[in-house]
């Protein structure tokens, strides 16, 4: 006699047939995507509800399942991990790679290896999404690429943990940067004032954690220490917005996975000026990015901007070098 909460014989079926069977419709068997047990973790998946915004998630066709069926799997601590950048497009990776069927991702910035690291793995581990063994588990805190202690606390986590920065022109980075930040704080002073200790002279005040972030070699060289480059994987954000498709066909392949996310998942929203997920006519409303994604920035001088390139500049090329590719921010 079968158990409650046991699979189906079909489920057991679609379980064995692998991943390009659990992405099909199927009447008697729907694959859990996620458990959330208690009542904290059930406020933490309501919490994971995003505002609409110009990024359209794909869903399954099929319909979700009802909470008390959501038994499958169980919660790893995650194979890889979203390090950066921030205002690089971390957000946009997460949800294009998270509509692949083997790939599972916390809903939240955890913060685990710079902010809450003396919680413990098993509170990290609590974080996690269910996965059956076929699945990757993933999560992202743009943070970690810029907090020196988070390649070694990563690295006795799992040697093995695959690792992905999405890079972006330093420049427009950092004033992507400002943007958000003067958008909560109207008071804040200008880009020009916290961008250099004297511009007159050219000098720019690496203190300031907007130009901190764009100085990538220095970064990478703390992370060569505990992990080879090879498992490392970069994204390019400049590409991800002209090339989402090609851009997720080398994440897919750096992760291990069939390519199922390909261009016909995209269309480009012109009055943002970023791609976009098509949702299927049979899903509901589609998730999306918060509605800052977009957002014009503030002008800066032309000045500025030429100081800020000439600093950068021997940064990027040595960035280039170590990494193998030339990302032209010019």
């Amino acid at each position: 006699m079968q158990k409650s909460g046991d699979p189906t014989p079909s489920c057991q079926r679609a379980l064995a047939d692998g991943a390009e069977r659990r992405i099909q419709k199927s009447l008697s068997c729907i694959l859990p995507l996620d458990v959330r047990p208690s009542s904290v973790e059930a406020s933490r998946l309501k919490s994971d509800q995003r505002p609409p915004s110009t990024l359209h998630i794909v869903r399954n066709d099929t319909p979700s399942p009802p909470m008390s069926n959501l038994k499958f799997g169980n919660k790893k601590l995650p194979n890889a991990i979203i390090v950066g950048v921030k205002k690089g497009g971390t957000r946009a990776v997460l949800e294009f790679i998270r509509i692949h069927p083997d790939v599972r991702a916390a809903g939240t910035e955890t913060h685990f290896f710079d902010r809450n690291y003396d919680r413990g793995l098993e509170w990290y581990r609590g974080l996690m999404p269910r996965t059956l063994e076929s699945q990757i588990t993933m999560e992202k805190t743009p943070s970690y690429f810029v907090t020196k202690e988070t390649p070694h606390r990563i690295s006795a986590m799992s040697r093995d943990t695959k690792l992905i920065v999405v890079v972006r022109d330093p420049v427009t980075r950092a004033i992507s940067d400002y943007t958000q930040t003067l958008s909560k704080t109207p008071d804040l002073p200008s880009f020009q004032e916290l961008a250099f200790r004297n511009q007159s002279l050219g000098i720019v005040d690496t203190s300031w954690n907007a130009i901190r972030i764009g100085l990538y070699v220095l970064h990478l060289e703390n992370w060569l220490r505990y992990f080879p480059l090879a498992q490392i994987h970069f994204v390019s954000g400049e590409r991800l917005i002209t090339d989402p498709a090609g851009e997720l066909a080398r994440v897919q392949d750096f992760l291990g996975l069939k390519r199922i996310v390909t261009d016909k998942h995209f269309y480009f929203n012109r009055t943002k000026g970023f791609p976009c997920l098509k949702k299927p006519e049979s899903s509901g409303s589609p998730r999306c990015l918060g509605k800052s994604k977009g957002r014009t920035h503030v002008q800066i001088d032309r000045d500025a901007i030429e100081q800020l390139r000439d600093f950068y500049r021997p940064y990027n090329v040595r960035f280039y070098e170590m990494v193998g590719h030339d990302f032209k921010w010019e």
